[in-house]
């Protein structure tokens, strides 16, 4: 795939963030959308702003990515409204802080059911319609965190592990089977989203300050520029695509270190890391 040009992109979690971005940016390219959130609200606010960018067509949907029947009916529903699909980008996802031991399952099982099951649903139902195309792609969101561990983000490091082993298993299957369906993985470093203040933390986590930490210190591109690195990296083939400096910088510098990466991780978490609560 070398344009998205009327080709059929089905975006979740466009309610925001890179979602948005991404929806604006493949309307751009003349794209024909298929967009869903949770967020209502947010999502009625991308559709306005890919059709002032001139989307040839878009449809909108509420859609909990978790919900694996609610996504096999959406995927019927969607490639019955278009005819086809050709792009799947598997982007919602959530965040969870906090040091595991205190950690409830409830919300361990509310991440997993987003950022790994919806991916899951996300590829699984769509597949047989990107065969169908012809000229198929996937785009699954991972993250920097990965591809290497920081405390205080088990649970999220879980997932988006998690989705970088999926992805890259099931584009060697495709290729073995010689599918026309590409498959790329993301891993974005520090974007300027929503994520960290909409995020769970544990009891004794300062969640204002987890994100005031994320927003000022780490978050250093704007969803707009990601957007186009991710689509850019999509149409050229790649398999995997970093976006952002740190990214860069720190997959290369745990490649470097090694499994003691970990033992440096920790020394400067015990300096750096947000304070918890008072007295926790």
């Amino acid at each position: 795939m070398k344009t998205l040009d009327d080709k059929v992109v089905v975006i979740t979690g466009a309610g925001s963030g890179i979602g948005r971005a991404l929806a604006i940016n493949a309307a751009a390219r003349g794209a024909l959308l298929a967009l869903s959130d949770v967020d209502e609200a947010g999502l009625a606010e991308t559709v306005d702003m890919v059709k002032n960018t001139g989307a040839r067509e878009v449809r909108s949907d509420r859609l909990d990515v978790s919900d694996r029947a609610a996504f096999a009916a959406y995927a019927a529903t969607v490639t019955e409204h278009f005819g086809r699909v050709n792009v799947v980008i598997n982007n919602a996802g959530v965040a969870l802080a906090g040091d595991f031991e205190e950690m409830e399952y409830d919300d361990l099982e509310w991440i997993v059911g987003i950022n790994f099951w919806g991916v899951v649903h996300g590829t699984k139902e769509f597949l047989p319609h990107l065969i169908a195309s012809g000229d198929g792609h996937v785009v699954n969101l991972s993250s920097l965190f990965g591809l290497l561990s920081i405390p205080g983000q088990s649970a999220y490091n879980a997932t988006k592990y998690a989705v970088r082993g999926f992805s890259e298993a099931v584009r060697e299957e495709l290729l073995m089977a010689g599918h026309p369906v590409g498959v790329t993985v993301v891993h974005p470093g520090g974007i300027k989203t929503a994520i960290a203040r909409n995020a769970r933390v544990t009891a004794s986590e300062d969640k204002a300050n987890t994100a005031a930490t994320f927003d000022k210190k780490l978050a250093r591109m704007t969803p707009e520029k990601a957007a186009d690195i991710i689509i850019s990296g999509m149409l050229s083939g790649k398999p995997r695509v970093l976006v952002g400096i740190d990214a860069h910088l720190l997959h290369n510098w745990a490649k470097f270190t090694g499994a003691r990466y970990q033992d440096i991780v920790a020394v400067l978490g015990r300096r750096f890391m947000p304070k918890k609560k008072s007295g926790a």
